[in-house]
């Protein structure tokens, strides 16, 4: 498989403060990285740093051939990045079609193919963000990084804080994007061993530094190393 992104040497953070240091990854075309860490330890940072909404004091961070941190957040998009952020970020004032239909890019992920994964959806296209649950305005936010058809989806921790029965849904949802549908994605989430099963790679951060880096599966398979890493019971 052909390498997809590459940051290299990145340090990055909000106004003169900086969160991360000498960040260095890789990842090839249909790979799934898990991002992982305890809190504070930069994971949103680097997404963001990615996605274009923070500071880059050194590094270069490529993705497909494009020197990526040189472009400023809203030209990211067209470049290939698809983020869906901890805010989720959706058009509250427009509707669920709305939503979709606005920023949809010519590709392989239409709003009907959203609507197909996400059955909830078709059923509220007429409702506005404000009249969806939290779990649904989630799915809102990945369907309208799909449309833009990326070549990297950026995932902040798209489980936080929902019900269990919508946390399968989004989870099945995740598996068939990046298995079945081959997407590259980089996602941080706080249920290591839910992402490490649907992941290829995994890169642990601490103090805003990679601490560990490598296989998935070697990760989920050492639960005394996640434990070590993490910090906590997983």
């Amino acid at each position: 498989m052909a390498e997809l992104l590459r940051v290299e040497g990145v340090s990055a953070g909000y106004g003169e403060a900086v969160v991360l240091s000498n960040i260095s990854l890789a990842l090839e075309e249909g790979q799934t990285l898990a991002l992982l860490g305890r809190n504070g330890t930069g994971k949103t940072t680097l997404i963001n740093t990615l996605a274009g909404a923070t500071r880059q004091h050194a590094g270069s961070i490529t993705l497909g051939g494009v020197a990526l941190h040189k472009l400023p957040a809203h030209e990211r998009a067209a470049a290939g990045i698809g983020w869906v952020p901890q805010e989720r970020n959706i058009f509250k004032s427009l509707t669920v079609d709305e939503n979709l239909t606005a920023v949809a890019r010519p590709g392989a992920w239409t709003p009907e193919r959203v609507y197909g994964m996400f059955p909830r959806l078709a059923e509220r296209k007429s409702n506005l963000g404000t009249q969806l649950s939290g779990g649904e305005q989630q799915m809102l936010a990945v369907g309208r990084a799909l449309v833009l058809n990326p070549k990297l989806l950026l995932l902040d921790e798209p489980l936080e804080g929902l019900a269990p029965i919508i946390v399968e849904e989004l989870l099945k949802a995740i598996r068939r994007i990046t298995r079945e549908e081959g997407l590259a994605a980089i996602i941080v989430e706080q249920h290591p061993q839910a992402i490490l099963k649907i992941s290829d790679s995994a890169v642990v951060l601490d103090r805003g530094t990679v601490v560990h880096a490598g296989s998935a599966l070697d990760l989920l398979q050492r639960p005394a190393l996640l434990d070590r890493l993490l910090g906590v019971a997983c």
